[in-house]
């Protein structure tokens, strides 16, 4: 007898609807999935995250709203994509509250079938899915043409690991960033 296999579905507002720590670690092994056509997409699994919330100083809204960092402050399930350096784009989801800036940054995706490095950082992720500043508060939804939905199995994927941020000055202790192993 043939076993169904579960339905895969999408990551809808409510996912989102929660503080970036406990978003970030959700977020492992789900699929982004960019279409091109169609008939054509690009997925990959996301493998590398890190939260940032208001009330610690690595975060973009802990100084307040701005014109810059509007975004962080919106709508969950939106995309903020900010630059960094003044030339790589940084994918982020927002996450938490409106009026709250709260988002998970996207640091690495692995790709079936193409080089482990290819999206593996937060510019070459963005780079890879040809994300930047056009799609900064885009809603994540197959009518926009980018979405995110449930992954496989962890177990079979390997196990989570939890540490501090890296690349930032402020907060680095604080250990939101979670990787698969």
């Amino acid at each position: 007898m043939k076993r169904k296999s579960k339905p895969i579905s999408l990551l809808k507002k409510e996912f989102f609807s929660r503080p970036s720590h406990l978003v970030a670690p959700d977020l492992i092994g789900c699929f982004l999935i960019k279409r091109i056509s169609k008939n054509k997409y690009l997925s990959g699994v996301i493998v590398e995250t890190e939260a940032y919330s208001q009330e610690e100083a690595s975060c973009h809204g802990f100084s307040g709203r701005t014109k810059r960092n509007e975004t962080l402050f919106g709508e969950p399930g939106n995309f903020y994509i900010y630059l960094s350096y003044g030339i790589y784009s940084c994918v982020n989801i927002v996450t938490g509250n409106n009026n709250w800036a709260n988002g998970v940054l996207l640091r690495s995706i692995a790709i079936k079938g193409e080089n482990e490095r290819i999206a593996s950082g937060p510019g070459l992720l963005a780079k890879r899915f040809g994300l930047n500043r056009n799609q900064d508060n885009l809603p994540l939804s197959p009518a926009n043409g980018f979405w995110l939905q449930e992954g496989e199995n962890l177990n079979k994927m390997g196990h989570i690991v939890q540490t501090t941020r890296i690349g930032i000055s402020q907060a680095k202790d604080i250990p939101w960033r979670w990787y698969l192993e």
